[in-house]
């Protein structure tokens, strides 16, 4: 499986000096509170370039939906209260009402869940639910409709045919149940994929066919993904940087390469100790991590 591509980096000049910059798409300096558990993140700071894939691994109970909900401004919710800075484009979201957050979910931020059946309502038609999943964010005739649900399916190598539309999610794999949880996440061609533990529940193969979705649509579509997963050897091939979380704090970041092959951090090292392999980079070169370069 191939990692997505690259970041993309703007080029300008300052005084004569060539200047490699890519601005963040996502950067934030969040503290999470709940009612009756306090500090769940503790001044978590991370950016995303766009067309980057960032991987957040950290084990049950660390933070990693925690923080999901508060990029998308859901933690209400949960009962939850975020503090600090939360960008996204340069915007404050923070400042936004509901309603304009309303209208950047899904159409600029999307978000991919961990079991795909119990996210598709198991009596509706699978055309019904991409054409639904459409209209909730989007107004339009039937045909920019249509056309919208076909190229999302084609974008995750599903069919477009009458037959296949009207499924229900029972007459589904699980595979191909995820991939239509994905189709509609991007529908709207969103800035930010979110994936939450979006291949925990599936088997091995078919895990390793929906990294290799996200790897594809991150170079086509140079769509940014935030990768969540508690398993370190899932995001080794897909992400350009990893970012490790332990009880609410970020331990280490960095590009695989160092994550696997020179761990910083006391609980890294211990990760990755606990591999039963480390994965081989050798034959495939470390996507480099968006920096500002001056030439």
């Amino acid at each position: 499986m191939e990692r997505g591509s690259s970041p993309p980096r703007s080029r300008s000049r300052v005084g004569g000096t060539e200047v490699t910059e890519a601005s963040p798409l996502l950067s934030l300096r969040l503290s999470v509170d709940y009612r009756n558990k306090p500090g769940v993140l503790r001044d978590v700071s991370l950016e995303i370039q766009s067309g980057e894939i960032l991987g957040l691994v950290g084990q049950s109970g660390s933070g990693k939906s925690t923080l999901s909900l508060a990029i998308l401004r859901l933690l209400h919710l949960k009962g939850g209260i975020a503090r600090g800075d939360l960008l996204f484009k340069g915007e404050d979201l923070f400042a936004k009402t509901e309603a304009q957050m309303r209208s950047l979910r899904v159409r600029e931020i999307s978000i991919v869940l961990q079991s795909p059946l119990s996210s598709l309502n198991p009596a509706l038609r699978i055309g019904s639910q991409l054409s639904e999943a459409w209209r909730a964010h989007a107004t339009g005739t039937q045909s920019v409709c249509s056309v919208a649900i076909s190229n999302a399916l084609s974008s995750v190598s599903l069919p477009n045919d009458a037959d296949f539309l009207r499924r229900r999610p029972g007459q589904l794999s699980v595979g191909q149940a995820q991939r239509v949880i994905i189709a509609m996440a991007i529908l709207h061609r969103p800035s930010l994929l979110i994936a939450d533990e979006a291949t925990s529940a599936l088997d091995t193969i078919t895990q390793s066919e929906i990294l290799g979705l996200f790897a594809q649509l991150n170079r086509e579509l140079g769509m940014g993904i935030l990768y969540i997963s508690h398993d370190l050897l899932s995001v080794a091939a897909l992400c350009h940087r990893i970012a490790i979380l332990n009880a609410g704090e970020i331990v280490e970041c960095g590009p695989p390469s160092q994550i696997f092959g020179a761990p910083r951090h006391a609980y890294t090292q211990k990760l990755v100790a606990a591999l039963p392999r480390l994965p081989d980079f050798s034959s495939q070169p470390s996507p480099a991590e968006p920096v500002l370069i001056r030439a």
